[in-house]
């Protein structure tokens, strides 16, 4: 039998880190590709074909639980419970950024497209989104919502804090030396600006203004804290906020 790798292993450390995240994008990619064939927005039409995600987004989750689960023994967390509450609170404030146009624009009582300022900033409708109403039955309904806050608070809090914060905050810092050698959470400009401004462009631009809030304040806790665990609380509880918004308002659109 083969030796494992120890843990120590620069090329198993960037897999793991990495993986994770190619895994996850590649289900994004699949459901736009998919999705253009199969979509069809019709109140006739079977639900896996008015909405693909429904049936992409609980096999993404499994396959990259599946993946984290491989790699797991790769990854320092540091858990403590102080900066596991510090990362709910820096969650809280983050997602309260992130919601605030949204509640801009139905406190103001705006209709249709907004342009200028206020479409920069994200002040926006936001209702055409993922949505587990299509389900008519109790049992589905829940399933699909179970499923898509799975998705969001464990799976996607997991991988992206481990790509953009257990790797990628290193590797812009040193990608010709051994990354590894950096200790996590190291305050350097160069991170904060590539890691914060690709973090920004993974999502819609109407949330670019929050993201980078968000993303600042994500940066702020990783240097502050040392701790991957942080980062990761922080991301879940901000994800678990916006899917109770999400579900108490009808705005879809911020899923």
């Amino acid at each position: 039998m083969r030796k494992p790798l120890p843990i120590t292993n620069p090329e198993q450390l960037t897999r793991a880190h990495v993986y994770p995240f190619v895994v996850f994008m590649a289900f994004l990619v699949l459901l736009q590709v998919l999705g253009s064939f199969i979509e069809w927005k019709h109140p006739d039409a079977p639900w896996w074909r008015q909405d693909p995600a429904q049936f992409i987004y609980p096999i993404q989750s499994l396959v990259c639980a599946g993946v984290l689960w491989h790699f797991r023994r790769y990854y320092t967390f540091r858990w403590s419970l102080k900066w596991a509450l510090v990362g709910v609170g820096f969650g809280t404030v983050g997602i309260g950024f992130w919601l605030l146009p949204n509640a801009l624009y139905e406190a103001w009582g705006l209709t249709g497209k907004t342009e200028g300022i206020l479409k920069w900033i994200g002040v926006a409708e936001r209702k055409d989104g993922f949505d587990p109403g299509i389900f008519q039955h109790p049992i589905a309904y829940w399933a699909s919502l179970s499923c898509r806050f799975f998705r969001a608070v464990i799976v996607v809090a997991l991988i992206e804090e481990i790509f953009w914060r257990g790797f990628l905050m290193r590797f812009v810092c040193d990608w010709e030396g051994d990354y590894w050698k950096l200790p996590f959470g190291q305050a350097r400009w160069i991170s904060y600006g590539i890691v914060t401004g690709l973090f920004i462009i993974a999502h819609s631009p109407l949330d670019y203004a929050a993201a980078l809030v968000y993303g600042s304040l994500a940066y702020l806790l990783c240097v502050w804290s040392k701790s991957l665990g942080a980062c990761v609380i922080m991301h879940a509880t901000a994800n678990f906020l916006l899917g109770i918004y999400i579900i108490q308002t009808g705005n879809f659109g911020l899923w």
